[in-house]
Formats: structure tokens, sequence, C-alpha cells
């Protein structure tokens, strides 16, 4: 599949009283035309500012792109003019925001709000998008759309907002879309209705999806591919299958250790990943998980790891080669928790 988008080095770094803040530091990852791709870490880890950048969206004071390239169909999104780049927005590339309660203005109709990127970007006016706007409710399974596409966001469900989140962001058929965290204020029977919409719509146009979240259930379902967020970094990528069978980062490795297993025999304490990410205002000289990890050897201190491929499209930042030591690792965890 070609390539649709390829992020090189992007560092964004935000400038405070206190110090620069390396919310995203040298990130590397590209995106396939029609691929699923989820971006999964702790909070604060630089999921959603990754996202913001690439939309340049990061609000300047006291954000800023230091360093890096954002190639979306072979052009640097960080060298277009403004002008270019609120064309792009919304049209080539759209955003399902993380909370639909606060993305949605209060005051305009979801009508209004629908169409107007139709009408900006499409051309189309009056009744043209109007029909278009009651055709997206539908599409994304809003009963009665003729009807409610003249009601305001209060008078949705939480679930219902963020359905017409995912059709203002379809409006245009984009290339890319960006979904931040769809579902977390949501419960879960709605949150597994939005995650299939999103999924059969993306089928049916041939978009490309960038999910974020920290639900590696979510993860399992719909991705094709994962990279693993920590302090800034990616610090694991591989396919979904690569990731869930064969971790090969601490990191990850803690992650899905503190997944509940519904296929559990027995019961199994969860575990958790002692300790807090480090402060992103200071250097960090080697390895950034470092203080949190159980294989950790001297080198871990002073030396930063780069990616390095384990396995065939399976990369890992770590010093160790932790295959054989992850599955030891879980299988003890496990027991020490019986």
């Amino acid at each position: 599949m070609a390539k649709l988008l390829e992020v090189n080095n992007l560092k964004t770094y935000f400038f405070t009283e206190e110090g620069v803040v390396r919310a995203v530091n040298g990130v590397t990852w590209d995106l396939s035309e029609g691929e699923t791709l989820a971006l999964v870490g702790e909070s604060g880890c630089g999921k959603s500012v990754t996202a913001m950048s690439i939309l340049r969206l990061i609000p300047n004071p006291p954000g800023r792109i230091v360093d890096g390239q954002i190639l979306f169909e072979g052009k640097d999104l960080l060298k277009v003019d403004d002008a270019e780049m609120r064309s792009i927005r919304g049209n080539r590339i759209a955003m399902v925001f993380q909370e639909p309660m606060t993305s949605l203005n209060p005051v305009l109709t979801i009508g209004q709000q629908i169409r107007e990127s139709i009408e900006l970007h499409l051309g189309l006016d009056g009744e043209a998008s109007t029909a278009r706007a009651v055709e997206l409710l539908e599409l994304v399974g809003i009963s009665e759309a003729a009807g409610r596409v003249n009601d305001y966001p209060h008078q949705f469900s939480g679930g219902m907002r963020q359905r017409v989140m995912i059709a203002m962001a379809l409006s245009c058929n984009p290339k890319l879309l960006i979904a931040d965290e769809p579902t977390t204020a949501l419960d879960v029977t709605i949150q597994a209705q939005v995650l299939e919409i999103m999924a059969r719509l993306a089928t049916e146009f041939g978009t490309a999806v960038l999910i974020i979240t920290h639900n590696l259930g979510v993860v399992a379902r719909y991705a094709d591919r994962v990279n693993v967020m920590y302090a800034g970094e990616i610090v694991e990528t591989g396919t979904a299958t690569d990731i869930f069978k064969r971790p090969r980062h601490p990191y990850t490795i803690g992650l899905m250790a503190s997944v509940p297993r519904l296929d559990a025999t027995e019961r199994i304490r969860l575990t958790t990943i002692e300790g807090q990410p480090p402060l992103l205002i200071q250097e960090i000289p080697g390895c950034s998980f470092r203080p949190r990890c159980d294989w950790a050897v001297d080198k871990c201190d002073t030396d930063h790891p780069g990616l390095e491929e384990k396995e065939p499209g399976h990369f890992a930042r770590c010093w160790r080669n932790p295959l054989v030591d992850a599955k030891t690792q879980v299988v003890t965890a496990a027991s020490a928790a019986n």
C-alpha cells in the first residue's frame, strides 16, 4: 500500500517558565492508505500532541514544532501556508476530538455545524448542503435525521454527540481520519457502536485511520498496526498481532499485564507498573523507562536506546532482547499474584 502519511523525527516542545517540555521528542512513523494505526500509551505520553501537530493546531505560545517533517500525500504540512493548511483540515484530514461535549458549539444547530465544512470544502449550499448533512446523520445511525438536523447539541446524548462528530469528520470524505480517544466519555455499549461505525465507514470510503487510545481492547479489535508511546517517544512499533502476542518492550509488557483477561480460568490480580513517568522538562540521559523497569542494566542509566528491529517489521527501544524474559516476567507476575 502507498504511504499516505509519513512523520519523520517530529519534535514538539512547550516553552514554559519552568523550562522546555519535550512533549513529542523525535517520533518517526508512517501510515498507509486504508490502514488503521493505533497510538497507545499513558496520559501525558504525547499521543494527542502528535495528532495536533499533524493538523498544526499546537497553541503558540507556548507550543512549537521545532523539528521534523509531516509528509501527507508527499507534501510537507509544516511548510505549506496557513490558507492551504485550512483547505486540508476537515477536508483531506479530519479529526474526531476527545470530548464531544466541548467540541460542538452549543449555540449552533447540529445541521449548521455539519454544513459549515460541506459548504467550505465542497462548495455546496442551501438545500444541497442540508441534504448532505441529513445523509451523514443517517449514515452514522441517528434516527429521524431530517428532523434532528435542526436540534442543538444539548438535545443529544453523549453517544449521539460523538456520532455527530464522526459525521462532521467524514463530511468531505477525508483520506485520513484522526480519532483522539473517541470513546472516552461513553459507556461500553455505545463505545462498541461508535467504533463499529468508524470501522465500517473507513472501509467504505477507503479512509486511513489514526486512533489514539489507552484502551487495548479497542486496539486489539480494530488496529492493523500499533505504536506504543512513552515519554514523548515511540518505544515499540509493529503489527497488532506482534504487539499483543510478542511484546518486546518492558513498558508494553506492563500494559498487557494490566489488562483483565476474560479467558482466565483462575482469579488473577492485575499487575501495575510501579512509579511515575519522567518529567519531560528534564533531560533524560539514558532510557526514559529505566526508573520503572525490572530488567534495567547499567547501560540503561547512561545510553539512550534507539528503535531496534527485534524481528521483521517489529521494533522496540530496549537494550535487552526481552522476548524470552517477557514470557517469564508475565508468568512470574501472575503466579506471584495468585
